[in-house]
């Protein structure tokens, strides 16, 4: 790994919907998807260093990592944090 290079782990929320797979993360605000977990996965990887190669190359990383919630210390970019991942119950009209 260059000097050039940051190693990071993020948070991915893997959903079924219908005959695919979904990977969110909200540290990016991204999701991608595939016909298997695994292939959504692979896209999603994908996806985040497109995602940081086009904000790095435009100019914009500060301002958009900001914007998500990423804080830098001490010369490093760190992501917002997923304090509690949980159902929320509450109640709508009936719209069926």
């Amino acid at each position: 790994m260059s000097n050039n290079t940051l190693s990071l782990s993020l948070p991915v929320q893997i959903i079924k919907q219908n005959k695919r797979f979904v990977a969110y993360t909200p540290a990016l605000d991204i999701s991608t998807s595939g016909k298997t977990e695994k292939e959504a996965q692979a896209r999603f990887v994908e996806m985040a260093e497109i995602f940081f190669e086009e904000i790095i190359e435009a100019g914009t990383a500060s301002d958009v990592l900001s914007e998500l919630g990423w804080k830098i210390a001490q010369k490093k970019w760190t992501p917002p944090q997923i304090i509690s991942s949980q159902p929320v119950g509450f109640c709508i009209p009936t719209f069926v």
